[in-house]
């Protein structure tokens, strides 16, 4: 019986324990370290594919370029700043590449002024800090507006919105419009 191999042979009953435990550690591992081998393999594997798509993806990322050169606009872009403002001298470009979206540029000149440009070189907002921004670029019915309602103010910025025009008075006063230039809403600035 099982129990009398045990008492008369114990060291062939530890031999048969050590030679179980031998062969778990070997399923476990693979014969002959060769599931080691394959563990070590398959992480040095992951480790790589991991590091190739970070690195890839890095790269992938869009990243800001700044530059002095009016060539790194669109054509329109470059004509607007020719028309509207000729004598204003370029102080930096920045061209914000987006993750999901297209590529958008912002244009500083050297007296403050910042301009803002679609991916289509369209402008999207001008604001001339202290200055006036050109006349050409407010459509007459907000011009007819400012001058009747805001006499002795004048607008130094504006933003192209899909809903409408944001203006923004030297006094501080913001006023807003729609696409055809019919008054929405007006907020006083602290």
């Amino acid at each position: 019986s099982f129990s009398n191999r045990i008492v008369n042979n114990p060291s062939n009953f530890l031999g048969s324990l050590h030679a179980g435990r031998l062969f778990l550690f070997r399923v476990v591992i693979g014969i002959n370290g060769l599931g080691l081998q394959y563990i070590m393999k398959m992480k040095k594997a992951i480790l790589a594919l991991l590091l190739a798509g970070a690195s890839a993806s890095a790269f992938a990322l869009p990243f800001d370029k700044y530059s002095l050169n009016r060539d790194d606009l669109p054509e329109e872009a470059r004509e607007f700043l020719t028309t509207h403002f000729p004598k204003g001298k370029v102080s930096m470009i920045k061209v914000d590449k987006h993750l999901l979206k297209k590529t958008d540029y912002d244009v500083k000149l050297v007296n403050g002024t910042k301009i803002e440009f679609n991916n289509a070189g369209k402008w999207t907002s001008v604001d001339c800090k202290t200055r006036e921004v050109p006349e050409a670029l407010v459509i007459r019915p907000i011009r007819k507006y400012i001058e009747r309602n805001f006499p002795d103010t004048k607008i130094v910025k504006i933003v192209k919105k899909t809903f409408g025009f944001e203006l923004e008075l030297s006094d501080g006063i913001e006023v807003k419009f729609d696409r055809l230039g019919t008054f929405k809403s007006v907020e006083m600035n602290d």
